[in-house]
């Protein structure tokens, strides 16, 4: 594949993960609702939020644009990259959109699993694409802790 190729497919991966996060994000804002929640110590002020995702969503595109185009990912790898994106964009409209915490516990948790069985899958093949995911790894784990804390309090 060409260099001007892959560096194009990059710019898309970017603007289709990115884009497509912050998008959701706009649509799917803390309400009401959500203030009236009863919320963990833990719990981070709302403007932590935006800033890592966008970081994360822009190392989510780096992995995956690894894993189809650069490092020749496997179909399993490409189906839990996918997969992975799917539940990341489904948990905010679940959880802000829907008001459903407890729905949106269960889509994390899913989340996880997918995250960590793409750590998994890649780690010996790309370990760049793994150690790319550690951060959203970590951030989920806490984001599901979180998640759950909210579910228990209401």
């Amino acid at each position: 594949m060409a260099a001007l190729t892959r560096y194009l497919l990059f710019v898309v991966f970017i603007v289709v993960v990115l884009g497509g996060g912050t998008l959701i994000g706009l649509f799917n804002l803390p309400d009401g609702w959500y203030a009236a929640l009863r919320k963990p110590p833990f719990n981070p002020p709302n403007a932590v939020f935006a800033p890592i995702w966008s970081t994360l969503y822009v190392l989510i595109a780096i992995a995956g644009w690894r894993t189809f185009l650069r490092a020749g990912g496997s179909g399993t790898a490409k189906t839990l990259w996918v997969a992975q994106l799917a539940l990341n964009f489904l948990w905010s409209p679940v959880f802000f959109g829907l008001h459903r915490p407890d729905l949106a516990l269960a889509v994390i948790t899913l989340l996880l699993i997918a995250i960590c069985a793409f750590i998994g899958e890649r780690w010996s093949k790309d370990a760049a694409a793994a150690w790319l995911f550690a951060p959203y790894l970590l951030w989920v784990a806490f984001a599901t802790l979180l998640n759950g804390a909210i579910v228990m309090l209401n």
